[in-house]
């Protein structure tokens, strides 16, 4: 069964490996536009054209003035427009990667058919085989420096991921904790980080598994503190703290995933819920299931899984049948209704015909209003 959830992960390793050469040979260039008053522009046009590639580019910038976009590297010329006038126009180079953002601090509007201004000096064509000015030789100098920097970061990015695909986990750390050095606020190192660390706790000694998930909480921290906003880090985050058997940490974290995602809610409670029962923390594993049914009415699986866990505290009686605590039945048909054809229906089914119950798969809550001149679903006897 799987129930691990990394929705932020994934998008970000997808996006740290389109700045891997060899993966995509693409630059992503973002930055902001602001008028004269220093406030963000929204619906500024900025054009990037290559005249060698005979190739125009264009962003637009959205409300908060910030625009982003990816072409192949080379140098552009870019020009910044305003209610179709040019206001800015300079020359850029996209060296590959994510380099520093490309902000534009727009100069007051100009008269029609005046040229745009130049926002910064335009590199040096040199002449004679000279070198160009002290500026560009500096600018050149810091390029060549990113693009090292840039590959440092992926190549031990590559190595870490690579050694936690392959469960080496002291591999993948010291890997990954050198892209982290490198990359700071790359967030799909600090999550792979937490996973390494996680992982080493899981297969290591038991008496070095505490240090490692303070580690792996510790990355968890790094990563909430570059996106906040993103739940799916809590939720990763709370099922760490579970696995580590802090629960009420757990459950702080997974009530704050809640908060920022309220639609997610089923699905962060059954997440949890799956990791206590495979941990034989039953009584912990119902709370999660009956709140992820409370948030999401139609997850099938929390239904089996209540029900299931359910028939695990089942007794029998002094005529040796099994009684089954109250709701097992209940749950396990609503698994069927929902998912007839589901990988666990069969399953269902035969816990159900072992607690003496008939398998109904037009299964309605008993609670529920009846419509007059309604007839009974079609059933199915157990044996």
């Amino acid at each position: 069964m799987s129930f691990h959830f990394k929705p932020l992960t994934l998008a970000a390793f997808a996006a740290l490996l389109c700045s891997i050469p060899g993966f995509s040979q693409m630059s992503f260039v973002q930055g902001m536009v602001k008028g004269p008053d220093g406030k963000p522009i929204q619906g500024a046009i900025v054009q990037f054209e290559n005249p060698e590639m005979a190739n125009k580019i264009t962003a637009k910038t959205d409300k908060k003035g910030h625009y982003i976009y990816s072409m192949k590297p080379g140098m552009y010329v870019v020009t910044v427009s305003v209610d179709g006038q040019p206001r800015a126009k300079q020359k850029y180079e996209a060296i590959g990667g994510t380099p520093d953002p490309l902000d534009f601090n727009l100069p007051g509007a100009q008269a029609p058919g005046a040229a745009p201004a130049a926002l910064s000096a335009a590199p040096s064509e040199g002449g004679g085989g000279g070198k160009g000015s002290k500026e560009d030789q500096e600018a050149q100098k810091k390029r060549e420096e990113a693009l090292a920097k840039n590959k440092a970061l992926n190549d031990a990015f590559g190595a870490g991921h690579t050694a936690l695909e392959a469960k080496n986990w002291d591999e993948a750390i010291t890997q990954l904790t050198k892209a982290s050095e490198l990359g700071p606020t790359q967030q799909a190192v600090w999550a792979s980080l937490a996973e390494a660390y996680q992982g080493k706790a899981k297969s290591g000694p038991s008496a070095e598994a505490d240090a490692s998930y303070q580690k792996a909480f510790a990355a968890y921290d790094k990563l909430i503190e570059l996106k906040p906003e993103d739940a799916g880090n809590y939720n990763n985050y709370a099922l760490a703290l579970a696995a580590d058997k802090k629960l009420d940490d757990a459950k702080t974290k997974l009530a704050k995933a809640v908060e920022l995602d309220p639609a997610g809610a089923g699905k962060y409670h059954y997440n949890l819920g799956a990791l206590l029962m495979n941990s034989s923390q039953t009584d912990g594993a119902l709370d999660e299931f009956r709140k992820a049914i409370a948030a999401d009415p139609n997850y099938a699986e929390a239904y089996f899984y209540l029900g299931s866990t359910l028939m695990g505290k089942a007794t029998m009686d002094a005529k040796g049948a099994v009684q089954a605590p109250p709701g097992t039945v209940e749950a396990l048909q609503k698994y069927v209704q929902l998912k007839p054809d589901g990988p666990n229906a069969d399953s269902a089914k035969q816990l159900i015909a072992a607690l003496g119950s008939t398998v109904d798969v037009n299964y309605k809550d008993p609670n529920a209003p009846k419509s007059s001149g309604s007839k009974s679903g079609t059933t199915k006897k157990g044996k």
